[in-house]
């Protein structure tokens, strides 16, 4: 049978009122899978959803921002995951992306998950994941969720001080502890080690109280930051991780676990950072020893495409250098979906979806074919300064009120992230493509 993917019939020739629903999957009829079978997949669904809306007709909030997401590419990054890193068991970081079918797709592939709340292991619970495969990978934890935890029976928890030693004393004792240990994460978009992270000269001393209060601990954990980009990073901390194992050793712990965290980007580093951590693996843990990792953004990064509307401009005139340039606004920006450029130190790229009647989804154009650029500053809807999404970028095309942009690898920390400040939602559409059939086949697309 020949691979597959699917794309709308029907579900995308809706009314105005009807695109007021939450999140649906896009399916259908049946499409040749190839190199450029998500493209198009993306493609028609954008384009779709946009030219069912009329925004001088429809309700208040139909033309607001929302998602195209392949799962097929979620489903393609494991298999990547699979082939570089085989011996680390993913555990997804749900704080990155808690999306329900990118959860429930992972769940079917077998994913663990790394879980940071109460409501992240109740989610990944009522999706009917066995607890074994759920690590509370939060080692400053309050007290009702670890009493949650411990009622639920996700008995894997992280932890780096004395105080919580205690505190699980008191209400975990039965709990499978991971000593969460310091890293160079100087190299890392976002830093960890500031604030977890037990130093090596205070290691032994923890591993001698958890003795005295009969915990046991089973393995080390540790996380050289989220967007690692210094291979170098996981040979140290897998040398460290070595050496706590020998010191538990010697006071008979029987660790059987390595957590070698998250900090795994999508782009091409990922293969040579995984060679770089396989190796370090190989040479200082037997194959006795179970490793997991905690991806998040690798997973679900570029899977992940938003549409925006420009619901105003402003034109701006330097009398003095005789240009003319244009402020842009969207109906979404750092508040909402763009918090992963504050948070996350993002830099999405604008690019042009709709202008006028016409559709310009992944047109490329030289510089040869665009001699005259316009250039134009992006912003956010709310009344706040900070609210800027681009400073400066340029097209070839006079964009006007009622045109969409579009930003790809929207997929972390983003919707996850957003707020509801000035009144704008927090809520937005996702609409659900799949270019790959082994993911589609799980999922019963």
């Amino acid at each position: 049978m020949a691979p597959s993917a699917y794309i709308a019939t029907e579900e995308y020739h809706l009314s105005c009122d009807k695109l007021q629903s939450c999140d649906y999957i896009a399916r259908g009829v049946p499409v040749d899978h190839g190199a450029g079978t998500s493209k198009q997949l993306i493609g028609e669904a954008l384009k779709s959803r946009v030219e069912a809306i009329d925004q001088d007709t429809c309700g208040v909030g139909e033309e607001d921002a929302f998602f195209v997401a392949d799962l097929g590419e979620v489903y393609r990054q494991h298999m990547r995951w699979k082939t570089h890193l085989g011996r680390v068991k993913p555990h997804y970081a749900v704080k990155c992306n808690p999306d329900p079918q990118v959860l429930r797709l992972l769940s079917e592939m077998g994913v663990g998950f790394d879980c940071a709340s109460k409501a992240e292991i109740e989610q990944v619970l009522k999706m009917g994941v066995d607890p074994s495969r759920i690590i509370y990978a939060q080692p400053c934890k309050t007290k009702s969720y670890v009493r949650y935890a411990a009622q639920s029976g996700v008995k894997q928890m992280t932890f780096d001080n004395a105080d919580e030693l205690y505190k699980t004393k008191q209400l975990f004792p039965g709990a499978e502890l991971y000593l969460r240990i310091l890293t160079d994460d100087s190299a890392s978009l976002c830093r960890l080690s500031q604030k977890f992270g037990a130093s090596l000269d205070t290691t032994a001393e923890l591993l001698e109280l958890a003795k005295k209060l009969e915990l046991n601990v089973v393995g080390v954990a540790f996380h050289v930051g989220s967007g690692a980009s210094d291979p170098k990073a996981f040979i140290k901390a897998v040398q460290d991780a070595r050496f706590v194992f020998d010191q538990a050793a010697t006071l008979g712990f029987e660790m059987h676990t390595l957590d070698v965290g998250g900090g795994f980007t999508g782009d091409d580093t990922f293969e040579p950072m995984a060679a770089v951590l396989s190796a370090s693996l190989d040479s200082y843990f037997p194959p006795s020893v179970r490793i997991i990792g905690e991806p998040g953004r690798y997973y679900v990064s570029t899977a992940f495409t938003i549409a925006c509307h420009v619901i105003a401009r402003r034109t701006v005139t330097d009398a003095t250098l005789g240009t003319t340039s244009y402020m842009l606004y969207l109906n979404d920006g750092v508040y909402g979906n763009f918090s992963s450029i504050i948070f996350d130190h993002q830099n999405p790229v604008p690019r042009l979806l709709k202008c006028g009647d016409a559709m310009l989804y992944d047109v490329r154009r030289s510089g040869y074919d665009t001699p005259s650029m316009t250039e134009y500053s992006i912003w956010g809807p709310t009344c706040d300064g900070i609210d800027v999404i681009s400073q400066s970028c340029v097209f070839p095309e006079v964009i006007d009120v009622g045109d969409w942009l579009y930003f790809e690898d929207m997929g972390a920390y983003t919707k996850c992230s957003a707020t509801r400040f000035n009144g704008f939602t927090d809520a937005h559409d996702v609409v659900y493509v799949c270019s790959e059939p082994g993911a589609g086949a799980l999922l019963g697309f």
